[in-house]
């Protein structure tokens, strides 16, 4: 694990080339509450497409996993953390990459896409469909139970499941708690219209947060929808066949 700064910031990241040395890159972005460890290299993503040849990069958000907190919700700008992502390739020397992000990750990319188009040669959303439009829901009351004393107060099914990862990851929550205000701005139809990279969408069949992958990939030039059968918004992390559908999709469109 590595260090870099931005907007006045420590950001933790690694830096993770294949056996032989070469390969194009890849961004990983993780999601909210997460951090790189427990989205990426946990569920095997990074060794997986390392062992495909790929050079794999991840950092942690701002408030996540080791890099510095900040309790401003002004910091957790999508548009934000797509400075502190572009950033962290600057710092790697890296030009252009594929970029692969999960849920607020994803939407940290379709962010990305749209305003460093040159930069992202690819995009991945997983976990994140129709949502980058129309919304994830009310997260009011995740940001309540990330506050609370004690978690048993927590009144709400996913409030309890946020306070449960936060508390398991270890998280600063009153850090996360800034960043649910901010990180949740959407797309409009004809904003995801313009994103013109080649695009995977992959949605678990049980994922009640995410919406439609199927619609979000109708409304963009050049997408394509996968299915992340029997998994929930957690669980489609580490699915294999997403993965496999992954490591196919990036053979299809080198750099």
């Amino acid at each position: 694990m590595h260090f870099f700064r931005n907007r006045g910031f420590e950001l933790a990241y690694i830096d993770q080339h294949p056996d032989d040395g070469q390969g194009d890159p890849i961004l990983l972005i993780h999601g909210f509450a997460s951090n790189f460890g427990v989205n990426w290299v946990g569920p095997g993503w990074v060794a997986d497409l390392r062992h495909a040849g790929y050079r794999v990069l991840a950092f942690d958000h701002l408030g996540h996993g080791r890099s510095q907190v900040s309790y401003d919700p002004g910091d957790y700008t999508p548009q934000k953390m797509v400075s502190d992502a572009m950033a962290l390739l600057d710092h790697a020397g890296i030009e252009r990459a594929h970029v692969f992000g999960y849920s607020m990750g994803a939407r940290v990319s379709a962010f990305a896409a749209l305003e460093e188009p040159a930069r992202v040669a690819t995009l991945i959303l997983g976990g994140l469909g129709l949502g980058l439009v129309e919304g994830v829901g009310d997260w009011d009351p995740i940001a309540v139970a990330l506050r609370a004393d004690d978690p048993a107060t927590v009144d709400t099914e996913r409030g309890r499941m946020f306070r449960k990862f936060a508390d398991t990851t270890k998280s600063d929550r009153l850090a996360l708690a800034a960043c649910i205000a901010n990180s949740r701005v959407e797309l409009t139809e004809a904003d995801v219209a313009r994103i013109a990279q080649p695009t995977l969408i992959g949605v678990g069949t049980k994922d009640d947060i995410a919406g439609s992958a199927q619609l979000l990939a109708g409304l963009m030039p050049n997408a394509e929808a996968f299915d992340i059968d029997g998994r929930d918004h957690m669980l489609s992390v580490g699915d294999r066949s997403f993965k496999k559908k992954v490591i196919e999709f990036l053979a299809d469109h080198p750099l």
